[in-house]
């Protein structure tokens, strides 16, 4: 089975991620999805394969005989999707032989190489679209089934391998993914999390992640007599974003620049919420930025009194360089494992995070490789089939070399 026809099954289940729920996992749909791969993992003859009632999927595939010493690797991808759009329903489409110009998708959207440039790399090959009313799901049930497909042809083809471990997390997508992944138990010495870009893509430098909550307190009397007495809520709200620097938003910044991203917003006069995602590739800036939400509070509750404004703060991830850079046999594996299977690899400072992130702070180095996917996250999310073939072989490839050493 290809890793396409894998992924026109995930995407139908239901999975996405909610981070309002306060539950692990956020979504109980997303045992739907673990309960089907540890079905096949069993069906592939993985040991020990189970399901956490965390909703964590594991197995393992013992060395090959005599390859007991090689070095254990993992490989990890999330099941869940991220909640920015639907992922109900997902009604996969396939645009077969792609010669070029736009796609338009049932919904009224249209894929226009003139909005996403990427899209003439993808001339001759079968692109993978949602119908336009939903995000596709390739982020990360591409991960999947790359992962699954990969075992299946270790297994089928004799490939000699040293011990391998597989671990599928939920609500990677609301920064808790590796809230309760076990470590130790998973047994690897290394992993990657295959949860990126397109397939060229070797990830080991990412942003520091923090989650910020903004709570103001107002004061409400009757408009009619408001002078010197109100203090709406939602206008110091509003006083408080605008006291950040308007350059440094997601829509203004690239490369390793941070910034503050507004993500949700609501009040009233009496009470108004902001929500913010923080962002900075620097520790040092990270921490900065942190700090100057503090300071911005500060001000305002020497303006409208003690208390009107709180900020409550959560680091989700750090920038897993630090982590990585003593394990670099990691990267030279990885792209070795690329050009042996026709890409040249680049590696370029993620704008986001993974599992792997966290994990290489708990123990476990893990960079991350590229998926094949792009847009992310929307309803203009897409793949190719053939991209996610030639992620197959790159794993293939990374456990090929693997069972040629031990480090």
């Amino acid at each position: 089975m290809r890793a396409y026809e894998r992924l026109l099954d995930y995407v139908k289940i239901h999975t996405t991620s909610d981070e309002t729920t306060g539950t692990h996992p956020s979504f109980a749909g997303e045992f739907d999805l673990a309960r089907l791969l540890e079905k096949q993992l069993k069906e592939l003859g993985l040991t020990n394969v189970h399901v956490t009632d965390k909703c964590y999927v594991y197995g393992f595939l013992p060395a090959t005989v005599g390859y007991e010493d090689r070095t254990p690797i993992g490989f990890i991808a999330h099941m869940d999707t991220a909640p920015d759009a639907s992922g109900l329903n997902v009604k996969p489409i396939l645009h077969e032989n792609y010669q070029g110009g736009p796609i338009a998708l049932p919904s009224g959207r249209v894929l226009d190489p003139a909005m996403f440039p990427f899209m003439e790399r993808f001339k001759g090959e079968t692109v993978i679209t949602s119908d336009g009313t939903t995000l596709l799901g390739a982020d990360d049930k591409s991960g999947d089934a790359e992962i699954m497909t990969a075992l299946e042809r270790i297994i089928t083809e004799n490939i000699p391998h040293g011990p391998i471990s597989i671990g599928f997390t939920p609500d990677e997508e609301i920064g808790e993914g590796a809230d309760f992944f076990d470590v130790a138990g998973f047994g690897a010495k290394y992993a990657y999390t295959v949860d990126g870009g397109d397939i060229d893509e070797i990830e080991y430098e990412n942003f520091n992640a923090s989650a910020a909550t903004v709570m103001v307190k107002g004061l409400s009397v009757h408009p009619g007599s408001a002078k010197d007495t109100m203090i709406n809520a939602q206008n110091v709200a509003m006083e408080f974003h605008m006291a950040l620097p308007a350059g440094e938003r997601p829509e203004h910044t690239e490369d390793r620049e941070g910034f503050f991203h507004l993500t949700g917003m609501e009040g009233s006069v009496s009470q108004a919420r902001l929500s913010y995602i923080v962002r900075d590739h620097d520790r040092e800036k990270f921490e900065a930025r942190k700090r100057l939400l503090t300071e911005i509070a500060g001000r305002l509750n020497d303006k409208y009194g003690e208390g009107t404004v709180s900020v409550s703060q959560r680091d989700q991830y750090y920038n897993m360089l630090e982590k990585i850079e003593p394990h670099m046999h990691l990267i030279r594996v990885a792209e070795q494992a690329m050009r042996e299977a026709g890409i040249e690899p680049v590696s370029i400072p993620v704008r986001g995070g993974t599992d792997g992130a966290r994990l290489s702070y708990e123990g476990l180095p893990c960079p991350n490789l590229g998926t094949g996917g792009f847009n992310f996250h929307g309803e203009y999310e897409c793949i190719t089939a053939e991209r996610m073939d030639r992620v197959v072989d790159v794993l293939v490839n990374i456990v090929k070399i693997y069972s040629g050493m031990s480090v």
